[in-house]
């Protein structure tokens, strides 16, 4: 099949939980940011793609994976058609994850334990329940998150968010980890 260069696949080879994070890392405010500004038009071309601040999977710690996967499967798992994404994630993570995923879902409001006939793989738990409030607080996680693992401080997500938050002050020495206001992203 032909394609132009604004076709644009990607093809991972990695298990169902680092897939987990580079839809994370697709989907978070930092990488958004930075792909819009490198986006001159309304196609983003195959060289600019090659530019973008992908993490790579190694960079993706036991922690940042028990962090991270959860909170993507709670996004995405939603529905009986995606069984099989739970259950990939839950054949391929160590046991680490897989109790990190237990105590995740023992506090999650799941569908009813009774799946549609046409179910035909095996699940490990039922999808989760749609709920905006909480989606809005994970993906708000997660972007705090990606934000750490980027290296952004908070004034510069601040600046992401909204460079009209900042005072004059902090524009000015934007990359120095000087805020008028408490960091409170800092681990206590």
């Amino acid at each position: 099949m032909g394609a132009g260069d604004t076709f644009l696949q990607m093809l991972p080879e990695a298990s169902a939980p680092r897939i987990l994070t580079l839809l994370a890392n697709l989907n978070s405010l930092p990488f958004d940011f930075v792909t819009r500004q490198k986006i001159g038009g309304t196609h983003l071309k195959f060289h600019v793609t090659k530019q973008l601040p992908i993490l790579p999977p190694d960079r993706y710690t036991p922690k940042d994976l028990r962090f991270i996967v959860p909170r993507v499967l709670e996004l995405a798992y939603t529905a009986w058609d995606l069984a099989p994404l739970a259950q990939d994630v839950w054949e391929e993570a160590d046991e680490g994850l897989r109790e990190a995923i237990r105590a995740w879902v023992a506090g999650a409001r799941l569908h009813p334990d009774a799946p549609p006939e046409w179910v035909e793989t095996p699940y490990p738990f039922p999808p989760f329940l749609w709920d905006e409030e909480r989606r809005a607080l994970l993906r708000a996680e997660l972007d705090a998150y990606y934000a750490r693992l980027y290296g952004l401080n908070r004034k510069q997500l601040r600046y992401i968010l909204d460079p009209q938050d900042l005072t004059p002050r902090e524009l000015e020495d934007i990359l120095s980890d000087y805020e008028e206001v408490e960091d409170s992203l800092l681990e206590s």
